[in-house]
């Protein structure tokens, strides 16, 4: 090139860059819907854009906040783009205490929001940018399924698979009830799985959620006491802090064990990997650290010959941004979908985040996120009520 073509080329991608638009500020919502407490965020600009963030953490929301705009001052007047840079600027250097659920959904919802403006600046939607040549379906199954059930007799199970069948739904996932002891616990699974097979067929695809309530030793006893009845895959039979546990019941297990969202980047990913606790993985987009990170657990499990499976029992926002997280992974099993809040959630976005049909959601095709939420429907009917209450114990 031309010395002088070359000193021009320069000078117009500085004069863009310099043109940029850059954080105004950062801003919080609280709202209470259905019991659940949700955390969504707001990034404006001095161009204009704003774009969506969620922060949501069950009996957390308050202390999430608080590191949301404790974030604030170190993004206020920082350019938008460059999403990689004020991710490892956040994580690496404003404090070497840079970890845990708080501070990494914190840094989530502010990934989540500048991937949103950056879309909208650009006039993509997000699915694109991240590099996806077409909207391709995401497979998704309802996870609590059971919410809905009119009564754990067969009859119950049959109407419930009949009815989400008529709905598009060909996958679900339940947790287990807790009260009761590990074996009374396996006996009434094996009775309603079996019902459940019967009602949807061989197709119907089942998860079950053990809810990290199980000893190495039951969680082996459970598997193959459910094995017959094919599940789809049992999630968290035992605590996900520890990979060996997992390792030592995925080696044992005729059923594929998935887990891990309750891990919060991929270093944790990591470890789990290498002790083969789990096969299907399940990062949750809110918590580990946004899409940024979000994309780089993908690889690494593609590394390891894993699936994936993300983790999503919060508000539209965070759906939005992992569905559309998902659409280029090429190791994708399904996405974990909160069926029974789709037409509140569309209702909340003005119609504006898909909702499933044949077993499969698409992300919008607007740009960035692709969603509008309607801010003042949520201040009328759904202000925050604040859970500070200590939470029920886990019956294990």
């Amino acid at each position: 090139m031309h010395r002088r073509r070359f000193v021009t080329a320069l000078a117009a991608v500085a004069a863009r860059a310099a043109n940029l638009p850059r954080i105004r500020r950062i801003g919080t919502r609280k709202h209470t819907i259905a019991k659940r407490d949700y955390l969504f965020v707001e990034v404006e600009t001095d161009g204009g854009i704003t774009g969506l963030g969620e922060a949501s953490l069950p009996y957390r929301v308050d202390i999430v906040e608080q590191a949301v705009l404790w974030l604030e001052p170190h993004l206020v007047n920082q350019p938008v783009s460059g999403i990689e840079d004020q991710w490892n600027r956040i994580f690496h250097d404003l404090s070497r205490w840079r970890d845990g659920s708080v501070l990494m959904t914190a840094l989530a919802s502010v990934d989540i929001a500048l991937w949103d403006i950056e879309g909208k600046r650009l006039g993509e939607p997000l699915w694109r940018l991240l590099g996806a040549s077409q909207n391709r379906p995401v497979p998704v199954y309802y996870s609590h399924w059971d919410h809905s059930l009119k009564g754990r007799t067969e009859a119950g199970w049959s109407e419930l698979v009949e009815r989400s069948r008529r709905n598009g739904w060909n996958a679900v996932k339940w947790v287990l009830p807790r009260a009761a002891t590990e074996q009374e616990r396996t006996r009434n699974t094996v009775r309603d799985i079996a019902a459940v097979r019967k009602a949807g067929g061989p197709d119907f695809r089942i998860a079950l959620e053990m809810f990290e309530t199980f000893s190495v030793r039951s969680a082996i006893e459970f598997a193959h006491a459910v094995a017959p009845y094919r599940p789809w895959f049992i999630e968290e039979p035992v605590e996900r802090e520890n990979p060996q546990m997992l390792g030592e019941v995925a080696a044992r297990s005729p059923v594929p064990v998935a887990a891990g969202e309750g891990l919060l980047n991929r270093h944790e990913f990591r470890a789990l990997l290498e002790a083969k606790g789990a096969g299907i993985l399940q990062p949750d987009v809110i918590h580990c650290g946004g899409i940024t990170e979000m994309r780089k657990i993908s690889a690494l499990v593609e590394m390891y010959g894993g699936e994936i499976a993300p983790h999503m029992w919060y508000g539209p926002i965070a759906h939005a941004a992992s569905v559309a997280a998902m659409t280029p992974c090429r190791n994708l099993l399904a996405q974990e979908w909160d069926g029974g809040s789709e037409e509140l959630f569309e209702e909340i976005t003005k119609g504006t985040l898909p909702v499933q049909k044949d077993g499969a959601v698409r992300a919008p095709d607007r740009p960035g996120l692709g969603l509008e939420m309607d801010w003042g429907l949520l201040e009328r009917r759904f202000p925050y009520a604040g859970r500070r209450q200590t939470p029920k114990s886990t019956a294990r």
